[in-house]
């Protein structure tokens, strides 16, 4: 929906960036520790999952007025995937890589799980759901709980333990659509006829 907007208007106005970064961060870290083990699904879905964010920053930075913050975030990411191949290529010993990128990958996926968090107190402070959106919580929920049971089935901790988070946080989502109902939301009264 944020890349329709951002066609539809020709603008980033009230779009965030960051989503859009760490997200692909996510997927090239994926892509890795797929191509690690040597796990086809892993890979195929992080590679497509990468291309498409790369697609949308590129977007993002076409229709930004603010061009040179977007790039200096973008080369920063560049830097931190070169030094976290580095590091996991150079320095760290074959037999211990793919534990060591399976925990990182984990711990940056449970991190972006969690980070709505805030937004989550926002809406019970608010008593409004209008910040969250419900096909993204949608999204969330079918996404994460694939993945832990593809992890299950793989019996792999690295995929499995970080998207339980994801589960949990589309459950209290859904229990604050339920609970903040969207005619709850509207700032006005009927007038009485």
């Amino acid at each position: 929906s944020d890349l329709r907007q951002m066609l539809a208007t020709k603008s980033v106005e009230n779009i965030q960036f960051l989503p859009f970064l760490t997200t692909d961060a996510n997927n090239l870290s994926w892509l890795g520790y797929g191509c690690l083990k040597g796990d086809g699904t892993v890979i195929t879905v992080n590679a497509i999952g990468a291309v498409l964010q790369t697609l949308y920053i590129l977007v993002y930075l076409y229709y930004s007025p603010a061009k040179r913050p977007v790039l200096l975030q973008v080369l920063l990411l560049l830097a931190l995937v070169v030094t976290g191949y580095g590091y996991f290529t150079i320095l760290v010993d074959t037999g211990t890589r793919l534990t060591h990128l399976g925990l990182f990958c984990s711990i940056f996926t449970i991190t972006m799980y969690l980070s709505p968090l805030a937004d989550l107190a926002k809406v019970v402070r608010s008593k409004s759901t209008r910040c969250l959106s419900f096909p993204l919580t949608v999204t969330t929920l079918v996404a994460s709980s694939s993945w832990t049971l593809y992890g299950l089935q793989l019996h792999d901790p690295y995929i499995t333990v970080p998207n339980v988070p994801g589960i949990v946080t589309s459950l209290v989502r859904f229990w604050l659509f339920q609970r903040y109902r969207p005619e709850q939301d509207k700032p006005y009264s009927p007038l009485p006829a």
